[in-house]
């Protein structure tokens, strides 16, 4: 026991490494450009004003949606989804695999779930004891279930989902935006050094590393990014478009594909002037999502077309206000 518990401690302090790592080039860059190339190299002040004044707006936004990307604490399912104390006891109980499917059947009946599991069954894990509710999945290295889970993403440590699916955007393209801006203003001095019309200084290694090292991110943070910008307009997760999900007709990769402008707004909200702020505006509380057709948007399993928090009243986990405009209920289906 106590082995086990060194050696998840260990591995809590390794799985912090990859952001030390960033966190250590980030300041690094801070350093090299407000010091090494403001301060010491540039000699025009409007240029060094309008640099600097630039590099800290990226910089902070950059930090920003690190920041919130890292420490936004991922998505659980809620407690309608765990197994009461006596469907638990009678599930494990039970040792007929087709009685246990039913069990999980009869449980699953007012819950909004659409998809199954790749043999057609309710989609349960074990190790949380709970029913997964759609585009959900365990994640072994935060040992619980994730809503709406993309990656476990080791340079933010933590899982990428629904919570944090928005700052992780963000963080990506403000990692872009920093790179280019110091890429562009650094290149005429890198210049400068390489052919020596600047003398040789401290500053130089710095200059010219500073600009390797911001196009090595830049090339491989668009690669990413533009990736996951796809998945945004196909509303699909990363585990989506490896696996797709299976719907009650079976695997559909665009199951949950509503269109683009919708898709984007699942993501984004419906607040522009907040779009680029590392602020939760997604739709939705991560339980449930739109289908992209209006047969898939209702549970066979549901008696009677009953949805989604009609029988439970108030519940301490729900969202104000999102029962009247539950996504899954009210569906536009394009042709």
């Amino acid at each position: 026991m106590a082995l086990s518990r060194g050696l998840k401690c260990c591995q809590r302090i390794f799985s912090w490494i990859p952001v030390v790592i960033i966190s250590c080039v980030v300041l690094w860059s801070y350093y090299a450009y407000v010091f090494e190339l403001c301060f010491f190299t540039l000699r025009n002040t409007l240029e060094k004003v309008a640099y600097l004044l630039v590099f800290h707006v990226c910089f902070i936004m950059f930090c920003w949606t690190y920041w919130k990307a890292i420490f936004t604490p991922p998505s659980t399912p809620t407690k309608k989804f765990q197994l009461s104390y006596s469907d638990k006891e009678r599930y494990e109980m039970e040792e007929r695999p087709d009685v246990q499917k039913q069990i999980l059947i009869d449980i699953a009946k007012k819950l909004p779930i659409f998809t199954r599991a790749q043999s057609g069954a309710i989609r349960f894990c074990d190790h949380c004891q709970l029913i997964k509710p759609d585009r959900c999945h365990h994640c072994s290295v935060c040992e619980t279930c994730i809503l709406k889970m993309d990656h476990h993403c080791p340079w933010v440590n933590n899982c990428v989902g629904f919570s944090n699916y928005k700052f992780f955007l963000l963080f990506l393209s403000y990692s872009i935006l920093y790179c280019v801006f110091i890429s562009s203003t650094v290149f005429q001095y890198f210049l400068k050094f390489w052919v020596e019309e600047l003398p040789n200084s401290h500053a130089k290694f710095h200059v010219l590393f500073l600009l390797f090292v911001a196009l090595m991110f830049f090339v491989s943070l668009t690669f990413l990014f533009g990736y996951h910008c796809w998945l945004v307009a196909k509303n699909r997760s990363t585990l989506e478009a490896f696996s797709a999900p299976v719907f009650q007709n079976g695997p559909d990769r665009d199951g949950f594909n509503v269109g683009f402008r919708r898709n984007l707004l699942q993501v984004f909200g419906e607040d522009k002037k907040l779009w680029l702020f590392p602020v939760f505006t997604s739709q939705g509380d991560g339980h449930y999502f739109p289908l992209r057709t209006l047969s898939e948007s209702r549970n066979p399993l549901l008696a009677s077309e009953e949805r989604w928090g009609e029988d439970g009243g108030s519940d301490e986990d729900s969202t104000d206000g999102e029962g009247d405009n539950d996504p899954s209920v009210n569906i536009e289906i394009e042709s």
